[in-house]
């Protein structure tokens, strides 16, 4: 799109588009797709993507920009000497940033985990990193409350303007009729519960496996790469209780098939030990789900009021709160449904755009 020398130029760090399975892919494509949508703020300001995946700019189309990524760009002598008005780092990790220290610098924080997670130099590493972000910044968001709280706790936060801003919900059940024609997965037998997230030790998915030997028939699908040391975790989980026939690890699963499981499962569970935010709650309650949750980190503040909460992973005390919830949602289905699905249409990439493009504006004119 041609623009005049009087555009603003908004640089969006967003090299982890390229990984759409990742939540911050998800997250840099869907805030860029809800950006591509604002027409007016469009004409005045020209917001440029880190990316050089053609499916990606292909789906965003040419209301916004892009600057080729190379991984070089890294590496501070290779740093983009481009004299953009607004940086906004869309993430924490990312190593990338711009040569010049002039550039107003917007911060998007989703988590710490790193602190329980990293051991040694690259702990070190990554505290020093996100110091250094935070001292440059102009402005911060958060992507939750929790997600601000212990960031306060753990790094000294200077005198600027601070956000919270949620992620918006990926599924919208008017676009999703055609799953059940689109599905090519694997479908159970038996009633089922859903899960799905990056296959790593903080999602506690074993949790999961253990408490199915206290519930009778119901199957277990969960999604997510399988490629993990702690896939083979699980694997051995379900081999030593003999639970083949009731559990099955799906690997990286389509658009569609996601949807046939959310709207096809008994109950959506997330047992995750660390969320900065927790998008696949919303995405179950789309569809009216019962949800049980782990009460850690950011997921009481997602998940609402009408959510299932473990306050521990004692197996058996895990299926009580499961049978006990499961009966709640049933005798009072009409109320908890209309519930979870007016819960999840608070949480939208437009609503979100538009508070970035107000921050955006608001350092801009500074």
């Amino acid at each position: 799109m041609q623009k005049s020398a009087h555009t603003k130029k908004i640089f969006l760090e967003t090299h982890n588009i390229k990984k759409l399975h990742t939540g911050f892919g998800q997250f840099n494509f869907n805030l860029a797709k809800a950006l591509s949508n604002e027409t007016e703020f469009l004409n005045d300001h020209e917001v440029i993507l880190n990316c050089n995946n053609d499916i990606v700019k292909k789906e965003l189309g040419k209301s916004l920009s892009y600057n080729k990524y190379f991984p070089i760009t890294r590496y501070p002598f290779f740093r983009l000497k481009k004299n953009f008005s607004l940086w906004h780092s869309v993430n924490q990790n990312t190593k990338i940033e711009p040569a010049s220290n002039t550039i107003p610098y917007l911060l998007t924080i989703h988590d710490i985990n790193f602190l329980e997670e990293e051991t040694g130099s690259n702990l070190d590493f990554r505290i020093n990193q996100l110091k250094n972000k935070i001292k440059r910044s102009d402005s911060i968001v958060y992507i939750s409350e929790f997600t601000k709280i212990s960031t306060h706790a753990h790094f000294t936060i200077p005198n600027i303007p601070e956000y919270v801003i949620y992620n918006g919900n990926n599924l919208n059940p008017n676009h999703s009729n055609n799953s059940e024609i689109l599905f090519n997965g694997f479908k159970p037998n038996n009633p089922f519960i859903f899960s799905i997230g990056q296959v790593v030790e903080k999602k506690n998915f074993h949790t999961l496996i253990e408490m199915l030997r206290f519930t009778n028939d119901v199957q277990l699908v969960i999604a997510g790469e399988m490629k993990t040391q702690y896939a083979e975790t699980l694997r051995q989980k379900i081999e030593l209780y003999k639970l083949e026939n009731r559990v099955f690890l799906l690997g990286i699963i389509s658009e569609s098939d996601k949807i046939y499981y959310y709207k096809n499962c008994l109950a959506f569970a997330f047992p995750s030990l660390r969320e900065g935010f927790g998008l696949p709650v919303l995405e179950a309650m789309t569809f009216g789900k019962p949800v049980f949750l782990s009460n850690k980190t950011s997921l009481p503040e997602i998940g609402g009021q009408y959510s299932f909460y473990w306050d521990n992973f004692d197996p058996e005390y895990m299926a009580n709160v499961f049978n006990d919830g499961i009966n709640q949602f049933n005798e009072n289905k009409e109320m908890y449904t209309s519930a979870y699905k007016k819960h999840a249409q608070k949480f939208t990439w437009e609503t979100a755009a538009k508070e970035y493009m107000t921050v955006y504006k608001r350092i801009l004119n500074q």
